[in-house]
């Protein structure tokens, strides 16, 4: 063999990186065929000890099937082969099936993402979600969640909420230790936060704010946990600047809601916000900033659902930074009065914000 000289290795590395970027999706689909086939899972439950024989046999596939994903499969460092037939998960394999944060983000991207993706060129040069056209025919992705087939929809509530649900524990702490009596609950979606408010505090009473198709199932979902006498509806299109956010809230909650807006949009909401908030009313923003992150895989889950916002669910919103938001907020006339970074073992930080004086 030819030896190759330093140059030559250290190219060789940027060269593979490419080549992994080129094939990426083809890799993706390898993955969602190994998992919906079962062999992700006949190899966990056979740990070291699953043929290829074996799991043609039991799974009911050709062998030419099977080895041209695991083959896949070795180079994207799933599997690996113990001799020429034998072959059993790695590390990544184990994550791809029983993490949680990877179930809920490959299922994000398939059902919701993945078709829509090849329309990202077009989006950028339109500012439009050109790739929503293969789920509906809906100007956003928030007019159709509650028309999108049950599969698409489990997998983007499942996304939503696994970003969010881990913070609500220590987010309640936070509110509730104000003491509020009222609280306005802005882009409530299925009512999580407005009924995890219920539970914690009895005397509490929520206003969900939200388009007509959220509102309809979160008013179902507080009427299966009775709750309609300590939960109402406010139907509002906070883009129509026309709509105005009512008066008489002691604090204002808008979780993961933000960041489906551009910079531009996020003024007005805030704007509208300050206008129906008294000079005592607690305002809380929580987001999943991209810059203030335990870990690279999170910055990186979020960084890539930016281009979610560009090519489904809007064309111009994206992930934020906690410095954009701050003076996003600056902007509209409130202030950040304190700032709960990273709180328990989520990916949230808390900007509790207040009228400026």
């Amino acid at each position: 063999m030819q030896n190759l000289t330093e140059k030559q290795l250290t190219a060789l590395n940027p060269k593979f990186e490419a080549q992994k970027i080129a094939f990426s999706p083809i890799v993706f689909q390898t993955v969602i065929s190994l998992r919906e086939l079962g062999i992700l899972d006949y190899l966990f439950d056979n740990f070291s000890e699953a043929t290829i024989e074996d799991i043609c046999d039991h799974l009911k596939l050709s062998d030419y099937g099977v080895r041209v994903l695991l083959e896949m499969a070795e180079c994207a460092d799933i599997i690996e082969y113990i001799n020429k037939d034998r072959v059993k998960l790695t590390k990544v394999g184990f994550f791809i099936l029983n993490d949680e944060l990877t179930r809920v983000n490959l299922n994000f991207v398939n059902d919701v993402c993945y078709h829509g993706a090849k329309s990202l060129t077009e989006c950028i040069k339109t500012g439009k979600p050109e790739g929503l056209k293969v789920l509906g025919n809906w100007k956003t992705v928030y007019e159709g969640l509650s028309q999108l087939p049950e599969k698409i929809k489990t997998s983007w509530f499942e996304f939503d909420h696994y970003y969010s649900d881990d913070a609500f524990p220590t987010a309640l702490k936070i509110v509730f230790n104000e003491n509020p009596k009222y609280i306005f609950d802005i882009g409530g979606n299925t009512g999580k936060w407005s009924f995890a408010c219920c539970d914690f505090d009895k005397n509490v009473n929520v206003k969900i704010l939200d388009l007509p198709g959220q509102l309809n199932i979160a008013r179902e979902n507080a009427k299966n946990r009775g709750l309609l006498n300590r939960v109402d509806f406010h139907q509002i299109d906070l883009l129509d600047e026309f709509q105005k956010i009512p008066k008489g809230a002691d604090a204002i909650w808008m979780s993961q809601f933000l960041d489906c807006f551009s910079p531009e949009e996020i003024i007005k909401i805030l704007k509208n916000v300050k206008q129906a908030a008294s000079d005592t009313t607690n305002i809380y923003i929580m987001e999943p900033f991209f810059d203030n992150q335990r870990f690279p895989a999170a910055k990186y889950s979020l960084t890539a659902t930016s281009l979610y916002f560009t090519t489904i669910a809007n064309g111009n919103s994206k992930m934020y930074s906690c410095n954009k938001m701050k003076e996003l907020v600056s902007k509209s006339g409130l202030e950040v009065v304190e700032v709960f970074p990273l709180i328990g073992d989520s990916y949230h930080t808390i900007l509790k914000c207040r009228k400026t004086q």
